[in-house]
């Protein structure tokens, strides 16, 4: 059991990479914390320094997670192996979060969350990923999509466990989907409330369609 603790600490560390930062300093020279929504996450550095660098920083951020839960799966004997992989990437999203590097600052862990996720089961991310850019595209709130990919993992692991899948047979898995809400929804907390508020940026092609509704009210109002 002594080896749980080491691996979370493993995990965290690797979680604590700070992919976006570093991508944002080689893309632009800038501090990707100073801009957009500060977080270092795919999202903002996709606003920061374009798509790629966004794209690359999510992979990045995935793998961090991915590689912490096959690491405990490498070490860890069979029966506690479930535990310690649940753990290790949770340990991996809080690392992102809140970044040794970083001052404790970091992203909104979705990337890392559907990370941890491929690690306990590699089909996942053919699930989550799809999932939560039809939220992102349906809905047109990135935030609301990074946490759906946290209740996706939860929903899908809970029907692996109920369906009793081979390599399900854990609960922990559950609770990997569980605590990644929880630190997700935590992470999120301002974006709750403009949402609340109905403040919340919308992007992709409902942000075009709001810009473009916007431009044909002021026209009319010009024209009146």
């Amino acid at each position: 059991m002594w080896l749980i603790p080491v691996l979370m600490g493993v995990g965290y560390l690797l979680g604590s990479i700070p992919s976006g930062f570093l991508i944002v300093r080689v893309f632009s020279g800038q501090d990707v914390r100073q801009m957009g929504s500060g977080r270092t996450g795919g999202t903002n550095v996709m606003r920061a320094a374009g798509f790629w660098p966004g794209l690359l920083t999510a992979l990045l951020d995935m793998l961090k997670a991915t590689a912490s839960v096959w690491i405990a799966k490498a070490v860890l004997p069979l029966d506690i192996q479930p535990l310690g992989m649940a753990l290790a990437g949770l340990c991996a999203i809080l690392g992102h979060n809140y970044s040794l590097f970083l001052k404790f600052k970091g992203g909104a862990g979705g990337a890392p969350c559907v990370g941890g996720a491929i690690g306990i089961w590699p089909w996942s991310g053919l699930i989550i990923v799809p999932l939560g850019a039809g939220v992102l595209f349906g809905i047109g709130y990135a935030s609301v999509a990074t946490l759906s990919a946290a209740f996706f993992a939860t929903a899908l692991f809970a029907y692996r466990f109920y369906a009793r899948a081979p390599g399900a047979e854990a609960e922990f898995f559950v609770v990997y989907g569980l605590g990644s809400v929880i630190l997700l929804a935590w992470a999120l907390r301002p974006n709750i409330q403009r949402l609340i508020r109905g403040e919340e940026r919308v992007v992709g092609w409902r942000a075009r369609r709001l810009k473009q509704a916007n431009v044909a009210e002021s026209s009319s109002s010009g024209e009146s």
